[in-house]
């Protein structure tokens, strides 16, 4: 089994704040965005990417992910947001506004053309119509050689904002783009990031919106603000009673009399291998998650 990486809680880090980048490394987030786009001011852009790439260079992040959010290519940023970060090192390289494979092809080849460490992955924004038109084949361009592309991410406010769809009534509108880009993901074996919550001050809606995305298969999801963290961390991770019984499916079909067998019984329930796999992945996800709390 792949070696699994938590990311339940995704938190975004305004890479202006020099405050803020130092309080990220006391936070029990799974992964740290330093972001370089929508926070920063176009005046402040070229002082928050050397301030962000300092504080990555420094490190003292402890076991969590550590991502960078650059500016678009096309703006007057991205090529030196790419150049400079990748340089610095973080463990991947976030980029806004992919559309279509070739976005992912320029973003990659854009990396290599700067000799990024071969350690730096590519996560993709999924926040455009064509976006949601085209995610199997964005999602299918980590197959090709080069390509770094390793996780998806649900940027909702935009696609709020390009398609008129809202994110009221349990995002209703937005249920169909959120499934399609989870099967694209799990179809070419990405990650997925829900998108953010906006009402930080709503503990009973984020955490409603939460256990959705968990329901949608969705590995985590992204944050604006700390108080978010721990009730999310918990509702992504497995539960007590969902553990407990993955571990008695896995230690079932390893008896020397079902180790041949498709179907068994375990405690009256009938339980097929494609069970035994997912218990499997269950059990790696928590005690990746025990292990990262031990760092």
């Amino acid at each position: 089994m792949t070696a699994y990486r938590p990311r339940r809680s995704v938190l975004y880090m305004p890479g202006a704040n020099a405050r803020a980048l130092e309080k990220a490394k006391s936070l029990a987030a799974d992964c740290l965005i330093l972001d370089l786009e929508d926070s920063v001011a176009p005046d402040a852009k070229e002082a928050a990417r050397e301030q962000v790439c300092t504080a990555v260079k420094a490190g003292g992040y402890g076991p969590r992910e550590v991502i960078v959010r650059i500016n678009g290519f096309d703006s007057g940023w991205g090529p030196g947001d790419a150049a400079a970060v990748a340089a610095a090192g973080p463990n991947a390289i976030l980029v806004p506004k992919i559309s279509t494979a070739s976005d992912v092809e320029r973003a990659s080849q854009a990396l290599a053309d700067h000799a990024a460490s071969n350690n730096i992955s590519l996560w993709a924004m999924m926040e455009t119509p064509l976006a949601m038109l085209n995610a199997q084949e964005i999602a299918a361009a980590a197959f090709a050689t080069g390509n770094r592309l390793s996780c998806l991410v649900m940027g909702t406010n935009d696609l709020a904002k390009e398609t008129g769809a809202t994110l009221t009534d349990k995002r209703f509108a937005m249920l169909p783009w959120l499934s399609a880009c989870v099967a694209a993901a799990r179809a070419y074996g990405l990650a997925i990031i829900d998108g953010v919550y906006n009402d930080f001050c709503d503990e009973e809606g984020f955490e409603a919106e939460c256990r959705q995305g968990r329901a949608l298969g969705m590995d985590g999801k992204t944050l604006i603000h700390p108080s978010q963290i721990a009730p999310c961390n918990a509702i992504f991770e497995p539960a007590k009673e969902e553990l407990d019984w993955s571990r008695k499916i896995i230690a079932a079909f390893e008896l020397p009399e079902n180790r041949s067998k498709g179907v068994i019984s375990v405690e009256g329930r009938m339980v097929e291998r494609l069970h035994a796999e997912m218990a499997r992945r269950t059990v790696a996800i928590a005690e990746a998650i025990d292990e990262m709390g031990k760092v």
